[in-house]
């Protein structure tokens, strides 16, 4: 990758953005040695213009963004970094700096957080629990919240249904986890009928 450097004295701006949901979630600055960093260590470091020092994100924080895919702009001069993130990018416990979190980035996030419930094994979780009963339970509970909400939708309740709803999607999402199935493996499945 040929980074122009020069412009800015050393360093080039960095987009870094969820590879999932494609949400902006910061802006830094890397110079060539934070590059090569990032690419051999395949965690985001950045240039830190007030500590005058290489800075890898997450470092104190323990959440790392972890690099999925580089790309240059056309001036050779911007970087835009995809990222899985451990946790909120922003220091304010936010997942953007920019606040613009969107329905769907709040439906992946949430996969996430189920996926880390489950990989950390939490024992206080009921998301865990209920996947550590096996697949045939949590397709049960699927399909008991598909009853709950159709029940719902023959009433005038909009509350009670959009709460059924809620339930059904969050399930939903946890059984895709245990068939090893992403929520953008169902988008791209429904992206293939638009004809």
């Amino acid at each position: 990758m040929n980074i122009d450097y020069n412009k800015a004295n050393g360093l080039v701006p960095v987009i870094i953005q969820d590879e999932t949901n494609l949400q902006v979630l910061m802006l830094g600055f890397m110079n060539e040695e934070a590059y090569q960093k990032t690419i051999s260590e395949q965690k985001v470091t950045f240039f830190s213009r007030t500590k005058n020092r290489l800075w890898t994100k997450g470092e104190s924080s323990g959440d790392y963004l972890h690099v999925k895919n580089i790309q240059l702009d056309c001036d050779n001069d911007t970087l835009l970094i995809q990222v899985k993130a451990e946790g909120p990018t922003c220091h304010k416990g936010m997942i953007s700096c920019f606040n613009t979190e969107t329905s769907k980035g709040f439906l992946y996030q949430l996969e996430q957080t189920i996926h880390q419930r489950i990989d950390k094994n939490s024992e206080t979780s009921y998301t865990n629990k209920l996947y550590r009963k096996g697949i045939n339970k949590v397709a049960q509970k699927v399909g008991e919240e598909a009853v709950e909400l159709v029940i719902e939708a023959k009433d005038n309740n909009d509350d009670l249904f959009k709460n059924e709803a809620a339930d059904l999607l969050y399930h939903f999402l946890l059984l895709l986890k245990a068939k090893n199935i992403s929520l953008e493996d169902i988008e791209n499945v429904l992206k293939s009928r638009e004809q």
